[in-house]
């Protein structure tokens, strides 16, 4: 019986500032940075911690074959792409596109404030899907003091309807998405199912798992499961202002 840990510290993330009005954290190779140990993760194939300045952003750009997710922590986003979809969202909102055949979009601060966002792919589980595209708007209350469940495959979904109303998002892949902002000292546990993996990311605060590896904002740790028994996960806040966090969970590749 026996769990991986690897931390990644925010400090070891590729920072790119190509432009003005842009400042990411790469955790996974990704425009100008490749590093041949950091391809992915599983399925997990990008996730970057992106800061867009006021009144900028990522003009139309196209994308295929990936299941995108966009989190925003700080400010706001405008998307608008050739679905048709075209909307403004704040913090704590999800934003799902299933890029598939190929879809164009912008993803834009028209604020007057900072924008922060994380932007999450997984590969899915075969190509040429029809593009989709959705989005919900999730309040601090429902991700406070819990595992917010907030995407998972279609088949645990058990259809395929889908963006109409808050509920969970279904994904083309064996995966699932979970955030969470907890208090101070609160413990979240988890139970990490033999053979799978998770992925997660410290957005603000910090956190200790399993009382022994601390993390702190921007952090990251690669959790690999065990290959015959489930292992569990505890997840505690430390210091003042408690910790926001995602968990990427998704099936050993």
């Amino acid at each position: 019986m026996s769990i991986g840990l690897k931390h990644i510290p925010a400090s070891s993330l590729y920072v790119s500032r190509p432009t003005w009005w842009l400042e990411s954290r790469f955790h996974f190779s990704f425009a100008e940075y490749y590093n041949p140990n950091r391809t992915e993760f599983g399925n997990l194939r990008v996730v970057n911690d992106d800061l867009v300045q006021p009144h900028s952003g990522f003009g139309t750009h196209p994308h295929r074959d990936m299941e995108i997710f966009t989190y925003v922590i700080d400010g706001e986003l405008t998307h608008k792409d050739s679905m048709g979809a075209h909307e403004t969202l704040g913090r704590g909102s999800v934003q799902y596109m299933s890029a598939g055949l190929g879809v164009t979009h912008s993803e834009m601060n028209n604020g007057d404030k900072l924008l922060r966002f994380l932007q999450i792919w997984i590969k899915p589980d075969r190509k040429h899907y029809k593009p989709n595209y959705g989005s919900r708007v999730f309040g601090r209350e429902d991700r406070h003091n819990k595992l917010h469940h907030v995407a998972t495959s279609y088949d645990n979904y058990g259809n395929t309807e889908k963006d109409e109303g808050s509920g969970i998002i279904p994904i083309h892949q064996d995966a699932n998405i979970f955030i969470s902002e907890i208090d101070s000292d609160f413990t979240q546990e988890y139970l990490l199912q033999r053979r799978r993996q998770l992925y997660l990311v410290c957005i603000e605060g910090s956190l200790s798992v399993n009382k022994i590896v601390h993390m702190e904002a921007r952090d990251a740790l690669e959790v690999e499961g065990d290959e015959k028994d489930d292992q569990p996960l505890e997840l505690t806040a430390t210091g003042n202002r408690g910790a926001h966090f995602i968990m990427l969970e998704m099936a050993k590749a």
